[in-house]
């Protein structure tokens, strides 16, 4: 059974989350704080983190950044602020999804669906045609899900493995931000394309050792993005 950790300071808010998370068949813990809520994040597994923003003691995007520094696993972050610097700055640190309340529970769960189903697919079948992927001192371990570049491994999130792996699995090929998005994040109708541009960003600060002239992910302006052989 999927294992869900809520870390979330408004007891009311965390206990609608978690009794609909329930209902759908997933088994759920709360932290009311931020030390509490990163104690648990680091120190048990998981098989996705909601983070809210705002906590005492410790803040989701801390908390954020230190599962990210130990662990892939699916982060949502959630918060109040509607700012898109707070969504930029959330995905930037390594989250794969960011929501702004208020927000319906019913819609959290389909959220938790999506991101546990993508990464299910993505670890299955469709890595089992391509065991590793080496390309110009870039090697990509799809079924132990590790990266390497000119032999030093690199970390990277979920949706960041997610969206390299797929770009390199089809090289020379032009995809737009729209269909990166719906293959990637399979959220077209509650999500933002925005997210695509992040996520390159932090590939390319991890892969490429001149990012303004990268030599694996291009830049075809006006369309979108192309993997390089």
């Amino acid at each position: 059974m999927n294992r869900i950790l809520i870390v979330e300071d408004e007891e009311t808010i965390a206990d609608l989350e978690k009794d609909y998370l329930e209902l759908s068949g997933f088994e759920v813990e709360v932290a009311n704080d931020g030390e509490a809520g990163l104690k648990k994040a680091l120190e048990k597994d998981y098989s996705l983190f909601i983070l809210d923003l705002m906590l005492p003691g410790v803040d989701g995007f801390e908390i954020c950044r230190k599962i990210r520094d130990q662990k892939n696993t699916p982060i949502i972050m959630v918060s109040a602020k509607k700012d898109d610097i707070d969504k930029i700055r959330g995905l930037g640190l390594g989250a794969d999804d960011y929501m702004t309340k208020p927000f319906s529970p019913s819609e959290l769960v389909a959220r938790v669906k999506a991101h546990l189903a993508r990464y299910d697919r993505l670890t299955g079948s469709a890595v089992s045609q391509n065991k590793v992927i080496e390309i110009r001192g870039l090697k990509i371990d799809t079924t132990a899900r590790r990266v390497w570049i000119n032999g030093e491994e690199k970390t990277f999130t979920t949706k960041e493995f997610d969206l390299l792996t797929f770009l390199a699995g089809h090289p020379n090929h032009v995809y737009t931000k729209e269909e990166l998005f719906r293959e990637i994040w399979d959220m077209e109708s509650i999500g933002d394309i925005a997210t695509v541009t992040v996520h390159i960003k932090k590939i390319r600060e991890k892969v490429e050792m001149d990012t303004s002239n990268p030599q694996y992910i291009e830049t075809i302006w006006g369309v979108g993005y192309r993997f390089k052989m």
